[in-house]
């Protein structure tokens, strides 16, 4: 999908929908909707007193525009009440908006930032993430898909040519982080049998060469070499090799504290030899989402460039049962000596996270450390 920013009138677009936004209890439309109402013979305003179209958050209403504007249907949402109107109103406004569009078979569309006091670059990124967070989905291993229609392109219309600048400022980065959000997604909803430590792995070093970041992964020889007994206990059970991957972004002078982002990579989280109960194991394919969600946020990272050092590490590996899995009852030693009693070993998140942690705080001697589980 393509986001394009344009300075003018949205009632002048050429394409397939506009969303315009309105507030509760509003009685006529105001600016970019008003614009839109007066070329439409005050349809919205008549709707706006039948009731039909109320304005409360989360509401959407297509109007069809029987060739009064070039846009054959245009599409009301409602963003609440004015003094409860926030960013994340706007974020999800305009996912409603598009995804309203989306559904009637709209291709290309287009949209106006909300008159509010919120500064046009803010208001803009969170459109931006909206509208590329909102019309995610996950079709890949989907037979048959019926509704196979997506947008194509959205336009952002300024009506203050002023902020034009600032308004493709904020969508730039509202479209790289939404982008980041749903790159986190594709690999959270990827089955087991697929993503794999060393599958995942891979994708990351393919996002790390594209972004131009330092990256390597620590194998279980490796592993076994420096130490990493907890990460390796949890390891032992699956034919899967695991894969401690380290991917890292210098934004400042390489001696300069840098931030450690840290996730659990677990692709298949049976439980081990303290077996999960088999109602909803498919879950847990999705146990590795702190790993994806580390992966994404440095994909972001590298691409909004700023003036600091990241670290994003990612313990990957299996969880599962076989002769040669770890037991409740052993001890395990992990990279910073510290021993550990495993009780049970469904609690292999915290047995891959006490290394990974133990690597950034030690051997890469980072000192402020987000952790994903």
């Amino acid at each position: 999908m393509e986001l394009k920013v344009q300075a003018g009138d949205v009632a002048a677009f050429q394409g397939d929908g506009i969303v315009v936004n309105l507030f509760e209890n509003a009685s006529t439309p105001g600016d970019a909707a008003g614009a839109v109402d007066k070329t439409l013979g005050g349809l919205l305003t008549k709707l706006i007193a039948s009731g039909d179209v109320k304005g409360k958050f989360g509401n959407t209403t297509i109007v069809h525009t029987l060739d009064k504007l070039p846009a054959a249907r245009v599409c009301v949402v409602g963003l609440g009440k004015e003094n409860e109107f926030t960013l994340d109103r706007a974020r999800h406004a305009a996912a409603n908006g598009a995804k309203a569009l989306r559904a009637a078979g709209a291709k290309n569309i287009a949209l106006t930032t909300p008159e509010t006091n919120a500064d046009a670059e803010n208001s803009a990124q969170a459109i931006a993430e909206g509208l590329v967070m909102g019309l995610w989905r996950f079709p890949k291993y989907r037979t048959n898909e019926n509704d196979k229609n997506e947008i194509a392109t959205v336009t952002l219309f300024g009506t203050d040519a002023a902020k034009i600048k600032l308004i493709e400022r904020g969508v730039a980065r509202g479209k790289i982080l939404g982008d980041s959000t749903n790159f986190a997604r594709d690999l959270a909803n990827e089955p087991g049998n697929t993503l794999t430590p060393t599958r995942l792995a891979e994708i990351a070093a393919e996002m790390a060469k594209k972004n131009g970041l330092e990256f390597y992964v620590i194998d279980r020889a490796k592993a076994k070499e420096l130490g990493m007994g907890s990460f390796l206990g949890v390891a032992q059970g699956s034919d899967e090799p695991p894969a401690f991957i380290v991917m890292r972004y210098w934004g400042a002078d390489k001696n300069a504290a840098g931030l450690g982002i840290i996730g659990k990579g677990i692709t298949f989280d049976s439980g081990g030899i303290s077996l999960k109960p088999g109602e909803n194991m498919q879950d847990m394919k999705g146990d590795m989402s702190g790993g994806a969600a580390a992966i994404a946020a440095m994909s972001g990272i590298a691409q909004l460039k700023p003036k600091i050092n990241v670290t994003g590490i990612v313990a990957a590996t299996e969880n599962m049962p076989s002769g040669k899995a770890f037991k409740p009852g052993d001890i395990l030693r992990a990279l910073n000596g510290k021993t550990i009693e495993v009780i049970n070993t469904d609690a292999e998140g915290r047995l891959v996270l006490a290394d990974a942690v133990a690597y950034a705080s030690g051997p890469l001697k980072l000192t402020r450390i987000v952790d994903a589980a």
